[in-house]
Order: C-alpha cells, then structure tokens, then sequence
C-alpha cells in the first residue's frame, strides 16, 4: 500500500481492516481516508489458500502476484536506509528500536528470491511487471542477481544477529531469535 500512494502523492491513510468472501475466494481488505487529501483508499488482496508466515514474512512459498521483485527490492532497501544511520549514531542500548525494520528489511530480500527459477542465477526481466520495479531492474539489472541477493541476506543476518546481542547483553539474557 506504501509502493502506491494516493493522487496526491501521499501513502498515509488509517487503515481499517476486514475480510471480504468473493465468490470462492477470500479478500483481506485496507481502507481508509488519505491523510493528505481526504481521498477514500481501498485495497484489496485475494488471501492465499495456505496460512502465510506471521510477519515480518510478506507472503508463502511462491513469488507474489501484488508486489514485483523490484518493489521488494525497494522496501528493503528503504527499511536499511532509515535502519542503518539509526544503527550506527545511537548506543548500543538503543539498537533494538532497529530490529524490527532489519527483519522486514530481510524478509523482503527473501521474497525477491522467489523470483529466481530453480537452475537460474538471477531475476528474470519477465518478473518485473509495475513500472516502479522495471525501472529499479532497467537501472542495475545485476541487483538481482543470486549472487548479490546472498550477500545482501548473509549481511542483513549478520545486523540482526549483532542487535539480537546487544540486546542480550542489555537485557542480561538471551534475546530474540534472529529472523
């Protein structure tokens, strides 16, 4: 909902949340008023037969119908923009108002990887269907690659694990699994 704002340009809107039966298929749906304009907002997604992850996990084990890699690709990286200066300017103590967007930061990536065939080394152009993510793939086609999504979990990993242990060490116990 964040990847497509409103008219004017805003993504705020509150959100109300309620499940819809449309015909055989079950809708989650968000609606609510822009904060900017006072426009109605709705969206709608067909639920999946299976029982997705609890969050931050976006989906189950096949690629999205909603959210393209490139869009994926993006949220990630948002959530390690706003995470990382957070990360390095504050004391240890504070790291664990950090995990949370790390860990959506993460599940993101993995989603992207869903895109990737089995036998392919990375995302194929076919995968990219808004405009926002064919841009983001036309602009650095090799971001998708198996390669760099690997490196991008195992670093992404390693800051969770690095906040899992700060947060033990303030805590005096052990902290949350990482994700």
């Amino acid at each position: 909902m964040d990847l497509h704002p409103c008219e004017c340009g805003s993504a705020d809107f509150e959100r109300r949340h309620h499940l819809e039966q449309h015909g055989d298929d079950l809708v989650a749906v968000y609606e609510g008023v822009c904060r900017g304009c006072g426009r109605d907002r709705r969206f709608e997604f067909v639920m999946a037969v299976e029982i997705p992850p609890p969050p931050p996990a976006y989906g189950g084990a096949e690629p999205s119908e909603i959210i393209d890699p490139g869009e994926f690709s993006e949220v990630a990286d948002r959530y390690r923009r706003w995470a990382g200066p957070g990360l390095l300017n504050s004391p240890e103590s504070e790291h664990h108002k950090y995990r949370g967007a790390m860990a959506s930061a993460l599940a993101a990536v993995e989603e992207v990887f869903k895109f990737i065939p089995v036998g392919q080394d990375s995302v194929p152009a076919s995968a990219f269907t808004s405009a926002r993510g064919r841009a983001r793939y036309e602009r650095d086609p090799g971001k998708f690659s198996r390669e760099l999504l690997d490196y991008e979990l195992s670093i992404t990993r390693e800051v969770l694990a690095d906040i899992d242990d700060s947060i033990a060490r303030s805590s005096g116990g052990a902290g949350p699994a990482a994700g």
